[in-house]
Formats: C-alpha cells, sequence, structure tokens
C-alpha cells in the first residue's frame, strides 16, 4: 500500500509543535557570514547540493514491516563532518523537501522525518565530534575510527530508538510491536552505517582532505 496511506496517525497539534522545532532549529542555523559565503562560493553550492542528492539517494532505499518504521543508511555523521553541521542541516532540509515532492514522505510525516531522521543526527554526530576533538588525541586515526565510525554507528542506534520512543510516546504502537519489528534492527544497521561514513571519511581526507571542513591538517597530520 502507497507510503501516503498508511502513515501512522499523527495529530495536528504535534505537527504544529513539531514544525515550530523545525523552524527555530533552521532559524538557529542560519549564519549571514557562512551563507554569504556559500552564495559567493560556487564549489560550496556544489558541495551542499551533492550532499543533498546523496541524502536523497540513501533516504530513497530503505525497508521496514510497519509504516514509519523503516530501516535505511542515514549518512548523516559524514556529511556533518563534511559540510559542518549549519550546512548538513541545509542539505537535509532540501533533500527531504524533494523526497515529500515526489511523494516519498508525507506532509504530516514530514516534520518527525526531519527531526528524528536529520536534525537530531546531524546534531548529535557533530557534538559527539566537538567532544572528541577536545578531549581525544587528534591523530588521524581518531578522527576516522572515533569521529567517523564509532559516531555513525552510534547515530544509526540513536535514529531507531527515538523513533521508537516517538512512535510509542504517540500511541502509534506499542512495546511489543516495537521490539520485535524495529528495535532490534539496532544490531544490524549499526555495522553497514559505521563502514559507509568510515570509508567516506577515509577516502576523502585521504584524496581531497580540503573538501573535509572539520579535517584540520594541523591537527590531525603536522602534529
Amino acid at each position: 500500500m502507497h507510503e501516503l496511506i498508511t502513515a501512522p496517525i499523527i495529530s495536528s497539534n504535534l505537527q504544529v509543535i513539531a514544525w515550530l522545532i523545525v523552524g527555530c532549529i533552521v532559524w538557529l542555523s542560519i549564519s549571514n557570514k557562512q551563507y554569504q559565503q556559500l552564495l559567493a562560493t560556487p564549489a560550496r553550492q556544489t558541495g551542499v547540493f551533492a550532499c543533498a542528492l546523496v541524502f536523497m539517494l540513501l533516504w530513497r532505499i530503505k525497508a521496514g514491516i510497519l509504516p514509519g518504521l523503516e530501516l535505511h543508511i542515514l549518512g548523516v555523521t559524514a556529511i556533518t563532518l563534511i559540510l559542518g553541521w549549519r550546512f548538513a542541516l541545509l542539505s537535509a532540509t532540501l533533500a527531504s523537501l524533494l523526497l515529500a515532492a515526489f511523494n516519498q514522505i508525507s506532509i504530516t510525516q514530514l516534520p518527525i522525518q526531519l527531526l528524528l531522521s536529520a536534525y537530531l543526527p546531524i546534531l548529535v554526530s557533530y557534538g559527539l565530534f566537538i567532544l572528541c576533538y577536545s578531549l581525544l588525541p587528534r591523530h588521524f586515526f581518531i578522527y576516522i575510527f572515533v569521529c567517523a565510525f564509532i559516531c555513525a554507528a552510534l547515530i544509526a542506534c540513536l535514529k531507531i530508538i527515538t523513533v521508537s520512543a516517538f512512535y510509542y510516546a504517540t500511541g502509534n504502537y506499542n512495546w511489543f510491536e516495537l521490539s520485535e519489528n524495529y528495535l532490534y534492527l539496532c544490531a544490524i544497521i549499526w555495522f553497514p552505517e559505521a563502514m559507509l561514513n568510515g570509508m567516506a571519511i577515509t577516502l576523502l581526507i585521504t584524496y581531497r582532505p580540503h573538501w573535509v571542513k572539520t579535517f584540520y591538517d594541523k591537527d590531525y597530520l603536522d602534529s
């Protein structure tokens, strides 16, 4: 059955609250200086749109037993490390809007998709990077293994847990349905997510390190 018909029911009040949170996050992410640089630099624009396309492709390829409980590669950790959190949010927003335009995400699901599958994973990914940068030795392999590989695995599990908690709290699914059909997928998805993000970052910092915003040569190579 078509996704728009079988999507879990979300109350209008909850949708309004979700849209308000989305609006606040977008507003807080806006930096006049960085967006002026984006508009003035075609290469950066290409990077943002390319990452949006990657998001679309990854999020379009999904599987799931119950509506709203889809499993797919997120890719947010690598793209957050590449673009930084502000432009990663922009790319994720563009990708989600395009998926909605092509009826791959229902309008009622869109704010939840943005919050739980995009914004929260991106912000947590960047927070984990800052934590690693501040507390751990700044080493090439730590950047790859911890900031990319391990963080991506944690983000994959975080997304499944937060989506489960949301649909449980809203009464769309009970605990048995979630535990039997969705939560156990953490054990399946963490390694592919970690491997894809880790490989992407490894290739980029090897051949195109200047494309990765959060990778600093003076910290990870020169030292």
